[in-house]
């Protein structure tokens, strides 16, 4: 059966615009379109990315509204400047730039679940442009994600091609498990195998390890897992970055004395502040959840 990415889509909309707009940001309703949507009325930012797998290169249309558009400018720029009523160039460059990094986030997680069936992912934006939003409508494969944006309702549209269906059954309504999950159990040697990528509902997990899936869990403690620390992130507007040189510093939004994430497989489990062990970068540990937590972390993908 085909990996499933639906749940990768929806978190790494969420995580990246969490960290790119500073809010608080959660995909509250997916609905695929079958008629005019509320913001029919808009203009919307077309961006077309070309995904690269081992067996498919779907190309996914993001369409953002004017009203998530402003706001995605608006709250890059600091909240600083007065929103706009309008999408202009700027705001395409913007919103251009925040989908390039959601399906960059997007790449990062699947080859992090290593996925048999579509290997190591790219992604590669092909141009924005301003549309009416009243062609969704009739738009194949579109899926309207209902976004809450610290309280504020705001919409993404999402259109895949025919080639990328198998891989977003649960966008579909379809129970779907991932072929990193049929996989067989972990060899007793020291062959590494990536942590089986699971549905993100305890009905899900449930199925497929039985009622006691924390402990069921246990079973599987010889698996390698990829531990990694995030340092931190800043966003740049392309004509800063192409105007970088080598001996350029770039100043990151991590402040010195703040934690730094700790990251299994790309999830967040716990925070930690940089040590040196013989010469070598370490972490230490200042706060972390308890066995179960990062159990469930780890295998419901939740961060």
């Amino acid at each position: 059966m085909a990996s499933d990415l639906s749940n990768i889509f929806k978190d790494e909309i969420e995580n990246t615009l969490a960290s790119l707009l500073a809010k608080t940001i959660k995909v509250t309703n997916v609905d695929q379109i079958s008629g005019d949507v509320s913001f029919s009325s808009e203009q919307c930012v077309k961006t077309n990315i070309k995904f690269e797998f081992s067996n498919i290169s779907p190309i996914v249309t993001y369409y953002t509204p004017t009203h998530s558009a402003t706001k995605f400018e608006h709250f890059m720029l600091g909240g600083m400047m007065p929103e706009k009523d309008h999408i202009d160039d700027e705001i395409v460059d913007a919103v251009n730039e925040i989908i390039s990094n959601i399906c960059g986030s997007i790449v990062t997680a699947s080859n992090a679940q290593g996925f048999a069936d579509l290997g190591n992912a790219k992604s590669e934006a092909q141009g924005s442009e301003i549309v009416e939003c009243s062609g969704l409508s009739s738009t194949p494969n579109a899926f309207n994600f209902e976004i809450d944006m610290d309280g504020d309702i705001i919409h993404m549209v999402i259109a895949y091609d025919d080639s990328a269906l198998p891989h977003i059954g649960g966008l579909r309504g379809e129970e779907s498990v991932s072929a990193a999950a049929e996989a067989p159990a972990a060899p007793t040697g020291g062959d590494a195998l990536s942590m089986p990528s699971m549905s993100s509902e305890h009905s899900a997990l449930s199925s497929l390890l039985g009622e006691n899936a924390i402990e069921n869990l246990k079973l599987l403690f010889n698996i390698k897992l990829r531990l990694s620390v995030r340092l931190g992130t800043k966003v740049f507007l392309l004509k800063d970055i192409l105007r970088w040189d080598i001996g350029e510093i770039i100043e990151l939004d991590q402040m010195v004395n703040e934690p730094l994430d700790i990251l299994i497989n790309g999830v967040k489990v716990g925070e930690g502040e940089a040590v040196i062990v013989e010469g070598k970068f370490g972490i230490k540990i200042r706060s972390i959840g308890s066995e179960e937590d990062r159990l469930n972390q780890i295998s419901l993908g939740k961060k």
